[in-house]
């Protein structure tokens, strides 16, 4: 039987049914509605803190422009206004970060609590803060005095669930908002969920067979390398604990968090642009939900101007225009976070873990978590040379699994954020953007003249192995020797072409000097982009018709697997060979495919048989092994095909020499062709189901929807979501692969998971170049006008003109005002 403490250490990460399903970073809003709590639109409202009065105007969607005498005041009013747009939001994701969610939430959210307190983002924030120089420190400072001056006023107001909780309302702090900067941070890394499920596939498949599972891209060769690091491992009797802890990376995957939040960015130099002037498109994506998570707002002071995409929480622009210079920050889905399996053992109670042959003993520290409706949970919690204990068996000598994150002593990305806002041209927003190194990001920005893009962030040089899947800890040649410099980031200016971009491709070439990652995102997404803009001179139609476009060039390559000269033949030789009921329904799906010519619009039938084959290849591929829908090995292949080119795409297109063609439920041996055969009936049968027998009512967007009901997330029950905005589902085109993306979970669901909740447009060429349009709404209280205010507008490319001319400010925001005053 186990001690006590080595059963809490066991059982650290046990899953329960609903975690934080609702605290993303987009939307997470802790309940309530209270229309006292919302900033008036005009009047008067004195506020201690300021030194002089500030304007802030709102145009018809909600987006505010800040008027003030100071920087100051300015960043005070921004406070004051993103806690009066997203309280909950703030608070929620600040709980999120600390791992605290337990005490609105219950014990429910404690598996949530310890991988947040595991990845000790506190401590990321520490570093970050501490690294930045004075003057930022006074920015937050500043910032924190205008979001306390809201919190102080509605102290007695919290949201919903805060407050039935019983929570005790604690005052921004100035490291609060570096911490909002780590937790993105966090999400937009990538591998650890990936890693997390490969563990769950090896059980299930084996470490010869779990290459195959684990692409990186299209046309790198299967990583049976580093799939030999996990043969011979014995992960016997840890199998629940290993899935439970896969179960609640899965649930922050739902989040968006863990690498799957997605985006795309480029910038059309003059030598493309139809006026002779630079363009920049920007687009980021959240899960669907009742609220946009980014906030537009524009600053107008005596030595700052700027626009754009803000989160609440932090005083910075992620993306966004100065009157000069455009920027915009993508997801480069860079991997910077590994995982290592550490041999432990018991010795003397006292933890070891083996390194390069000596057992050391582990760095422990006790951690308290306050659960609602229950006692404090105190744990102890451990630590290897590579980072603390995810998880640990509970056998005398077992396998724990230890995570790895780069520190961020020394960083002056907060500096170079701030510094990137400032920059009048490319060459300086080149200066600023190299600096910033505690975050992954595909920056694009542009002047009138100029387009550029830099790779940045801070990415380890591995001794051996890619980080791909969980390394021996124990054998230091797998360890971290550093991080590369920041001088090898790729990047480029005014390429020949006239146009540069991404979206989440893999953007430095096979081979290149550094290690960036493994993960990329589906290739032709970006395959895409070049076509469109290769296509001619582009403007601020174009630019917006891309943003919306709905084609995949995905299609096309499965026409032409089908269509190989190996593939052929024996594909048709299958279909024939399928019993009759079945052979008209193969050959139908068949015809169908072939004519179908890419274009996943609403209504298109033959995108929905497409859909539904790629749904039932799936199935039909790998479920005989990894077991059905709720299987946690199943559960974790759909989860990695939606941060990553997948093994279903990998397959589908090649790989035809893979064990998993085989049937195991059948006596014979299958092969490709027989699958694939099998498949195309299957999608028929399928839509049958689901759509009815009438094909001609068949559409793709009967299956495929948005969805913002906040109900649609566990955590929104807990924390009074649930029926705050109900609107029908509206159908929706494109998917995974199509610029405008509209992704599902491969071989689950056709429901729409993250959209582009924020499109951002900088035409050089107009009188106000800056424009752009959110998903849902600016404020996140359901009691304002501005929650969900801006669906229309969304789903009609209805932008919004953000002027940075003060003679053009009535035009864009009216004459209404809100004046904040200096209270005593």
């Amino acid at each position: 039987m186990a001690s006590p403490a080595r059963s809490r250490l066991s059982s650290r990460f046990g899953f329960a049914a609903a975690t934080a399903g609702f605290l993303g970073l987009a939307g997470c809003q802790l309940g309530g509605e209270d229309a006292s709590t919302l900033l008036p639109s005009a009047g008067t409202v004195a506020i201690k803190g300021l030194e002089q009065n500030v304007s802030i105007r709102r145009n018809p969607q909600g987006m505010a422009l800040i008027e003030s005498h100071s920087f100051h005041d300015a960043l005070f009013s921004l406070g004051y206004l993103h806690a009066g747009e997203r309280v909950g939001q703030m608070l929620g994701m600040r709980l999120l970060a600390q791992g605290r969610l337990a005490e609105v939430v219950g014990a429910e959210a404690l598996p949530v609590d310890r991988l947040m307190r595991a990845a000790n983002l506190k401590r990321s924030a520490s570093e970050l803060y501490k690294g930045s120089s004075p003057r930022l420190q006074k920015f937050f400072e500043v910032y924190a005095r205008g979001v306390n001056a809201y919190l102080f006023r509605y102290r007695d107001k919290l949201p919903g669930d805060l407050a039935s909780a019983g929570y005790r309302l604690e005052y921004w702090q100035p490291e609060d908002s570096a911490l909002i900067f780590s937790l993105l941070s966090f999400n937009l890394s990538v591998n650890l969920q990936q890693e997390l499920s490969a563990l769950v596939l090896n059980q299930k498949v084996g470490a010869d067979k779990l290459a195959w599972l684990l692409p990186s891209a299209p046309d790198e060769a299967i990583a049976f390398a580093e799939a030999d690091k996990l043969k011979g491992l014995s992960l016997a009797g840890q199998g629940k604990e290993l899935n439970d802890l896969n179960r609640v990376a899965l649930q922050l995957a739902d989040l968006n968090l863990l690498g799957n939040a997605a985006s795309s960015n480029w910038a059309i130099a003059p030598l493309r642009s139809r006026s002779g002037k630079s363009l920049l498109v920007s687009e980021l994506q959240v899960p669907s939900g009742a609220a946009s998570g980014w906030s537009l707002v524009q600053i107008n002071a005596p030595k700052y101007q700027a626009s754009g995409v803000t989160i609440a929480g932090l005083p910075l622009f992620l993306s966004g225009f100065n009157g000069k210079l455009a920027w915009s920050m993508g997801n480069l889905k860079g991997d910077n976070q590994d995982l290592f399996l550490e041999k432990l053992k018991r010795e003397n109670n006292r933890l070891m873990y083996l390194a390069d042959g000596k057992w050391q003993p582990a760095v422990s520290h006790q951690e308290t978590f306050m659960v609602k409706g229950s006692q404090p949970v105190r744990e102890t919690v451990y630590s290897t040379r590579h980072g603390t204990l995810l998880q640990a068996g509970e056998s005398a000598s077992a396998l724990g699994v230890a995570l790895q994150i780069p520190d961020f002593k020394d960083d002056k990305s907060l500096d170079a954020l701030f510094n990137l806002s400032r920059a009048n041209n490319v060459e300086r927003g080149f200066d600023a953007s190299r600096e910033i190194r505690a975050i992954g990001l595909n920056m694009v920005f542009a002047d009138a003249s100029n387009v550029a893009w830099q790779v940045t962030g801070r990415y380890p040089n591995r001794r051996d192995g890619q980080g791909l899947l969980p390394s021996p800890g124990w054998d230091s040649r797998y360890d971290w020797d550093g991080f590369a410099d920041a001088m090898l980031h790729p990047y480029d200016q005014d390429p020949r072409q006239g146009w540069l971009g991404t979206a989440n491709n893999r953007v430095a070439p096979k081979g290149y000097g550094m290690q960036l990652s493994n993960t990329w995102g589906y290739p032709e997404r970006a395959e895409r982009l070049a076509e469109l803009t290769n296509a001619g001179k582009q403007d601020l139609r174009s630019s917006i018709a891309a943003q919306y476009d709905q084609r995949t060039l995905f299609a096309a390559k499965l026409k032409a697997m089908f269509e190989a000269p190996g593939m052929a033949k024996p594909l048709k030789q299958a279909i024939e060979a399928l019993p009759d009921a079945e052979r008209g329904k193969a050959r139908e799906a068949y015809s169908r495919l072939m004519a179908f010519d890419g274009n996943l619009t609403v209504g298109s039938a033959d995108a929905a048989i497409y859909q539904l084959f790629l749904q039932e290849s799936a199935r039909l591929t790998f479920q005989d092994e990894l077991g059905g829908a709720d299987s946690p090995a199943w559960q974790a292949l759909v989860a990695n095909a939606r941060s990553s080119w997948s093994a279903q795409a990998d397959h589908l297109l090649g790989r035809d020499d893979s064990p998993f063609w085989d049937d195991l439920k059948t006596p014979q041996k299958e092969d490709k062709p027989a699958i694939l055969a099998r498949s195309l009936a299957a999608a028929i049968s399928a839509g049958e189901s689901q759509l009815g027998s009438d094909r001609k009512a068949w559409q793709w967007g009967k299956l495929h929807r948005y969805d913002w009901a906040p109900s649609r997330n566990p955590l929104a029950r807990h924390l009074g979501g649930e029926g705050l905005f109900q609107r029908s589902p509206v159908p929706a085109g494109g998917d995974h692969s199509s610029l405008n993306p509209a992704a599902y979970a491969w071989g689950q669901s056709f429901d729409v998971l993250p959209s582009a909740s924020l499109r951002m447009i900088v035409d050089f060429s107009q009188a106000e170049p800056l424009q752009a349009v959110v998903s849902s709404g600016q404020s996140g209280n359901p009691a304002s006008p501005f929650y969900a205010n801006s669906i229309d507008a969304w789903l009609k490319a209805q932008y919004s003109i953000l002027p940075v001319q003060q003679q053009n400010y009535e035009r864009g925001y009216g004459k209404q005002r809100l004046t904040l005053t200096p209270g005593k």
